[in-house]
C-alpha cells in the first residue's frame, strides 16, 4: 500500500513528498527543492530505503536539493519532461538570487513523457505529461490509491503561475481539463505549495479553472 509524508522545505515551503511502499519499505522522494537534513531525516525516521528522486518540474524549489540527495544515495533521477531542461540550465543563476546555496545542476537518469510510468517496490505511478506552467511539467498518479502530486499545475483555489520564461496560460488551462479532472472527482491531490484538496472540489469551486469557467 502507498504511504506519504509531505515535507515543507526551502523558504518558499514546498510540498517535498516522501512516497513509500509499506510491502517493501522502499521510497521515492518527489520535487527536493532543498532542506536536505530533513528530507534525509524523514526517509531515516520511517526506517525507508530510498530507491529514486521523482521530479514533477525544474523550478529551483522544486529541484534546488535533486542532485545531493540523488547522489548522498546514490539513486537515479526521473522526471521531469526534457523541456525542462532549461530551468535546469538556470539554477546557477538562480541559487543566490533566491537564497538557495546549495542548489546545483544535474542530469536526470531518466525523462519523463506522457503514458510512462515510474515504480518503487510494489508502488506503480502513471505519468501525466501537463505543461503550462513549465514546459516540461509532468505529474505523478498512483490509481489504485486515487492520489496525485501534481506540483504547481494545480492548487485548492488556484492554478500555477503562467508568467515565468515559457509559461503558458492556455496550456495549462488544458493540461488541468484535459488530463487532471478526467482521473475522478474524488482523486485526492497533493500541489507543490498549500493544503491537499481535491478534482471534484476544484472542479466545484476554482475561480480559474472550476466548471463554472469553462
Amino acid at each position: 500500500m502507498l504511504q506519504f509524508k509531505i515535507i515543507p522545505v526551502t523558504p518558499f515551503q514546498q510540498n517535498c513528498t516522501l512516497f513509500w511502499c509499506d510491502e517493501t519499505m522502499q521510497a521515492a522522494v518527489v520535487d527536493p527543492g532543498g532542506d536536505i537534513d530533513k528530507i534525509i531525516a524523514a526517509i531515516d525516521s520511517e526506517k525507508l530505503t530510498l530507491v529514486k528522486v521523482l521530479l514533477t518540474h525544474a523550478h529551483i524549489d522544486h529541484a534546488g536539493a535533486t542532485k545531493a540527495l540523488s547522489e548522498h544515495y546514490a539513486v537515479p533521477i526521473e522526471g521531469p519532461h526534457v523541456e525542462d531542461q532549461f530551468w535546469i540550465d538556470l539554477i546557477p543563476a538562480q541559487k543566490d538570487r533566491f537564497g538557495f546555496a546549495g542548489a546545483q545542476t544535474f542530469s536526470p537518469t531518466r525523462w519523463l513523457e506522457q503514458g510512462n510510468t515510474v515504480a518503487f517496490g510494489n508502488i506503480e505511478f502513471e505519468v501525466y505529461f501537463c505543461p503550462g506552467h513549465t514546459p516540461g511539467h509532468v505529474i505523478f498518479f498512483h490509481r489504485e490509491s486515487k492520489l496525485a502530486q501534481v506540483g504547481d499545475v494545480l492548487f485548492k483555489g488556484s492554478i500555477g503561475r503562467t508568467d515565468f520564461p515559457r509559461g503558458d496560460h492556455p496550456t495549462l488551462i488544458k493540461s488541468i481539463r484535459e488530463n487532471l479532472f478526467p482521473l475522478g472527482n474524488d482523486v485526492r491531490f497533493i500541489p507543490g505549495h498549500g493544503p491537499m484538496s481535491t478534482f471534484g472540489e476544484e472542479r466545484q469551486s476554482n475561480p480559474f479553472v472550476g466548471d463554472a469557467v469553462c
